[in-house]
Parts: C-alpha cells; sequence; structure tokens
C-alpha cells in the first residue's frame, strides 16, 4: 500500500478502511517527497498539499492521536495541521493518519536549534502555545465532558523503572555514580499523590512544534514511543498530568542547548536559561497545572531519552547525557 493509494478519490483499497475527518482536497500532482527529519514512524509529503504519516509497526487500538485531534478540533484550537483521514489495516490497526501539508514547515530540532545559536528568544512562544494546547485538551466537550478529574497518580514504578533500564542500557559510569541522587529525586514529591489529571499530548518536544508559513504548529499525537511498556510492560494511562508535557517541553530546549553546542559548537547555556524562564512565565499557572511534579518528570524524561537513544538512535544519546551532567555536576 503507497500513500497515493490513501489519497485517491475513490477510496483506499481493500482490505483497509478509512475514517474522514474532512473532505481530501484535490492534487494536480500527487508527487511524493519523504520527510527526513529523525522520527520514529515514516511520513511523505503528497502533492504538496498532503503529509501522510506512515506507523511502523501499525498502531493498535485504542488509537489515543485519533481521540486528541477530535477533542482539539471540537475545542477550537487551530495550533495543529488539519487532520483529513486516518487508515486502518484489518484488525483495527492505525496504518496511516493524512493531514494538511504546512508550507514552508520546518521542525522544530532545524529552526529551535538556528534560533538558540542566533540568540532568538522563544520560550514565551512555545509557553503560550503549550497553554492553548492544554485549555482546550481541558475544555468540556460532547466527545470528553469531564475531561480533567481530580484522582491519584501512581508514578514512581514506571520512573523508577525507567532509571534502572536506562542504567542497563547505557553502562555508563558516570550515570551509575549519580543513580542515587536521581533515585532521590525521582522520590520527590512522594508517591501517590492528588493531582488533576487530563489527556495530554504525551510526547511534547521541540521536534513536535513546526514553525511554518502561518506561525507555529504542534503535531504528532501518537505518544511518547517509549512510555508504553518501559521498564515492567505496563501501558501509559490515557490521563495524566499537564506537567509530563511541561517537563518534556522544558526539558527538549535543554536538548536544544545540547544539539547547539554538538553540531554548530555554540554554547547555548545563557539562551537555555531565558527559554525555560520565558516559557513557565508565559505557560501561567493554570489550574490543571501542578507545579510539584515537574523536576521528577524532567528526571524520568531524560531516562526514556536515554531508552530510547538505546532502541531507536544511538547517536542521541550525548543529549540527554549532557542535560543530567549539567544538572548534576555542579
Amino acid at each position: 500500500m503507497h500513500s497515493t493509494d490513501v489519497v485517491a478519490p475513490d477510496g483506499v483499497p481493500e482490505p483497509y478502511t478509512a475514517r474522514d475527518f474532512a473532505v481530501l482536497p484535490p492534487l494536480a500532482d500527487p508527487a511524493e517527497r519523504a520527510i527526513t527529519a529523525d522520527q520514529t514512524h515514516r511520513s511523505v509529503i503528497v502533492g504538496e498539499r498532503l503529509v501522510v504519516k506512515w506507523f511502523t509497526p501499525p498502531a493498535p487500538p485504542p488509537h489515543r492521536a485519533l481521540a486528541v485531534l477530535e477533542q482539539l478540533a471540537l475545542a477550537g484550537f487551530t495550533g495543529t495541521a488539519r487532520p483529513y483521514r486516518a487508515v486502518f489495516a484489518p484488525d483495527g490497526a492505525l496504518v496511516a493518519l493524512v493531514t494538511a501539508y504546512l508550507p514552508e514547515a520546518r521542525d522544530g530540532w532545524e529552526w529551535c536549534v538556528d534560533a538558540a545559536v542566533a540568540g532568538e528568544p522563544v520560550g514565551r512562544l512555545l509557553g503560550t502555545l503549550t497553554a492553548d494546547l492544554h485549555r482546550a485538551l481541558a475544555t468540556a466537550t460532547p466527545a470528553h465532558p469531564a475531561p480533567v478529574v481530580e484522582g491519584e497518580l501512581v508514578r514512581l514504578p514506571d520512573a523508577l523503572a525507567a532509571l534502572d533500564e536506562a542504567l542497563a542500557r547505557t553502562g555508563d559510569p558516570w550515570l551509575r555514580s549519580r543513580a542515587h541522587r536521581l533515585r532521590a529525586d525521582l522520590l520527590d514529591p512522594p508517591d501517590p499523590l492528588r493531582t488533576p489529571l487530563m489527556r495530554i499530548h504525551g510526547d511534547l518536544h521541540a521536534g513536535q512544534i513546526l514553525r511554518w508559513r502561518g506561525g507555529h504548529a504542534v503535531i504528532d499525537f501518537d505518544g511518547n514511543p517509549v512510555l508504553a511498556g518501559s521498564g515492567g510492560g505496563r501501558p501509559a494511562a490515557d490521563l495524566l498530568p499537564a506537567a509530563r508535557d511541561v517537563a518534556q517541553l522544558l526539558t527538549s530546549l535543554e536538548h536544544v542547548g545540547q544539539v547547539a553546542r554538538e553540531r554548530r559548537g555554540h554554547d547555548a547555556t545563557g539562551w537555555v536559561a531565558a527559554a525555560r524562564a520565558d516559557f513557565l512565565a508565559a505557560y501561567g499557572a493554570p489550574e490543571f497545572f501542578d507545579e510539584r511534579l515537574v523536576r521528577a518528570f524532567s528526571i524520568e524524561q531524560e531516562c526514556r531519552e536515554l531508552i530510547y537513544a538505546a532502541r531507536f538512535l544511538p547517536r542521541w544519546r550525548y543529549a540527554p547525557l549532557g542535560v543530567l551532567r549539567s544538572w548534576y555536576d555542579h
């Protein structure tokens, strides 16, 4: 099955099925070109109007990305690429998602690194975009009439298991020497914790923020590729604290600084500090945000980044290790 099959005017080939969010636009030229940025799955641009994201392997149900996109549409959030069609295998697995192509879009790992090198402030716009995203996800809609609940968060088994897995997969002596401090920070605040829970982005990092001709857009609502099943195989909860998204976006700004140093030879330490502060100021303190969780989720995220590097992208290991060193070598 090819992307041109997905956007064919007569539908998708058997035995595949489709769910349409909007009418597919006509394509004068269905030529394809691949998106070459590092990603877990594979995406191609078709006719300079559509992006077809191929799930490799197909994603079994339930499909959180589709539920999130529906919620955002109902809540009036426009800071994402418009969804057109989802394509399913006979067993219900999600094969492909077709969304609008955003002209002149640049991946956050490109434009954000350029901004770091140039000293361009980005924290405020990212904080505002994240706040708008979370407020839309926290809006009551017919599809999700009670989007925020006060619940008990039990995070320690998964967080500590992520640290253990990161230690085992990296075998890094420095990481092992700091393991006791990492573990102590993961235990603060204590578990379990009563906190607001909601549906969040789930994998919110700089690479998920596109800068395009019309502004900025959040993409990719599939969740963290190493969260479900990491360190013990328990599936990720559908409702999580907004602080997890905030922590991941903040750590990704640190990663931008690491990339600027590694690939451009540029010290972006000051830029990172300003970007983090500006982000938090712009994001504010909405009622569903529990700032007590940001530190622990940030450490857990770096452990998961190390797991991701070991499983999918070994050359990425320098970034989370560099961030952890900046936190624990002082």
